[in-house]
């Protein structure tokens, strides 16, 4: 095995946090209040992407497994993002439909992490944000086999020539069509039970602060230790 000479020593990374911390009394009533007012900061910080997030989920068996993947709408239902139903995130929620989602926004010291139940989305909430997708994502959605073994990166690129022959983007709504939804292509939504937020601050007293809800749907607040 050929490493690069010096060999980074994780041991000895680590960065002071600086930053303003995080109190209860600064707190909304509700977690989705907070989490957009810091989505709107963390997008306007400049965190790369800040619609990126970590998804955890666990097959029958509790093995887990986790990926980044874009985060596409929330409101007071969940959190939505769009996935092939047959990938191993697809197969893993249809036996143990319930995931953790982590927001890592390292710029600016912070990091969410939402857990709940999931639930697919309707077919019609599916299709209309399949329609805003540009139209090579949309072949690729039919191209790739998500999570499957695949020949070769040419065997890849052959099927998506094929569908853009099939689907050409020039004249495609004019001849009164459009790229069909894949019928095993859609959303899955987590609808929190916990949401917790932390903040980075000095000497690893970091802030944790966690929503919890309640049977009648209410948020209690409770801090957590670092």
């Amino acid at each position: 095995m050929h490493l690069p000479d010096p060999v980074p020593d994780p041991a000895v990374m680590r960065k002071q946090y600086r930053a303003h911390g995080l109190a209860e009394e600064e707190l909304p009533a509700d977690p989705l209040t907070q989490f957009a007012q810091w989505f709107a900061q963390a997008a306007a910080g400049g965190v790369p992407e800040p619609n990126a997030m970590v998804v955890s989920t666990a097959d029958a068996d509790g093995r887990p497994s986790s990926r980044t993947v874009l985060l596409k709408q929330y409101d007071e239902r969940g959190f939505v993002f769009f996935t092939n139903y047959e990938s191993r995130k697809g197969r893993d929620l249809a036996a143990n439909p319930w995931a953790s989602l982590l927001f890592p926004w390292h710029p600016v010291a912070r990091q969410v992490i939402v857990e709940g139940p999931v639930t697919r989305v309707g077919r019609d909430e599916t299709a209309a944000y399949f329609r805003t997708r540009p139209h090579g994502s949309q072949l690729g959605a039919w191209a790739s086999e998500q999570s499957r073994p695949v020949a070769s990166r040419a065997e890849l690129e052959r099927r998506y020539a094929e569908l853009a022959d099939r689907y050409p983007e020039e004249g495609l709504e004019e001849n009164g069509g459009g790229v069909p939804v894949p019928p095993f292509w859609g959303g899955f939504r987590v609808r929190p039970r916990t949401v917790e937020f932390w903040q980075g601050r000095p000497d690893r007293l970091h802030d944790r602060l966690r929503y919890v809800r309640g049977a009648d749907d209410g948020w209690t607040v409770e801090r957590l230790c670092p």
